[in-house]
């Protein structure tokens, strides 16, 4: 049986939390041969973005065609976009390209809150990616965004968001609750004909770079594993939950940078040396 391929289209992050490097290490971690299309060098670290180099639109489409000529892809991942051309251009390769479901985490705002899509590129994402998706994984903030209004300040509200999210795009959303307060992480997973609300016990760490990057990339190696798209996302998003709140556990033990730290992506394989 050939490997089951999971895409990355993102940015890089030299200290390896977040961005491209974190999607393969998630991909590896759950099975999935790793691919990525790089659209945005960064200078940052674990205390936060220093400078953004951003690919030109036209070499984001020419990575991504180039692969796709050659490659079978089960599942992509969108991270990482910078500014409306490359959204525009990503959005049109893989809207007329076979591929598998499509994860798109509508990064915006670092952990460190530095801004790493510009605010031009908000609409593209609206209206060129999000109604190609199967899966869409904003944070409360993100979520905001997208609908033009105020942050939920509550589940309530988070479970209002997600709701019309999925109305407005047609896809499924998983709207990350870590924002909100509570001892309980509440994720909510939106999808037609039900709502869940996913629960976990709040982890207590700094160490939190990259956790966006790290469920989404986490969903799409679960997903490239299936023979079709899923029927429902959660048990997809159950399973992906479950691989983060295990690197989030383990964080505090890897000691990576003076600030925000990474979580540890290959904790099942040092829990199991």
């Amino acid at each position: 049986m050939s490997a089951r391929v999971a895409l990355t289209v993102a940015g890089s992050d030299p200290s390896g939390g977040a961005g491209v490097q974190a999607d393969l290490k998630t991909f590896a971690a759950l099975g999935a041969y790793g691919t990525a299309v790089l659209t945005a060098l960064t200078a940052q670290s674990t205390r936060g973005v220093r400078g953004v180099h951003v690919v030109p639109a036209e070499f984001v489409r020419h990575q991504l065609e180039v692969l796709l000529d050659d490659v079978q892809v089960h599942a992509v991942k969108t991270g990482m976009l910078a500014d409306a051309g490359i959204t525009r251009a990503v959005a049109d390769v893989l809207g007329n390209r076979r591929r598998g479901p499509l994860v798109v985490d509508p990064v915006m705002v670092a952990t460190s809150g530095d801004r790493l899509l510009d605010a031009s590129a908000v609409d593209a994402v609206r209206d060129d990616l999000l109604p190609l998706a199967d899966l869409v994984t904003p944070n409360v903030p993100e979520a905001a965004v997208l609908l033009g209004g105020a942050p939920a300040r509550g589940v309530d509200e988070a479970v209002q968001q997600a709701e019309e999210l999925l109305r407005r795009s047609g896809s499924a959303v998983l709207l990350k609750g870590g924002h909100l307060d509570g001892d309980d992480s509440v994720d909510v997973l939106a999808e037609p004909g039900a709502t869940h609300l996913l629960r976990r016990p709040r982890l207590r760490t700094a160490n939190t770079h990259g956790t966006g990057c790290t469920l989404s990339a986490a969903v799409a190696a679960i997903a490239a594993r299936g023979a079709s798209r899923p029927a429902s996302w959660r048990p997809v998003v159950e399973e992906a939950r479950d691989y983060l709140h295990g690197a989030l556990a383990a964080a505090d033990a890897l000691g990576v940078g003076t600030g925000n730290g990474p979580l540890d992506h290959s904790f099942a394989h040092r829990e199991g040396s």
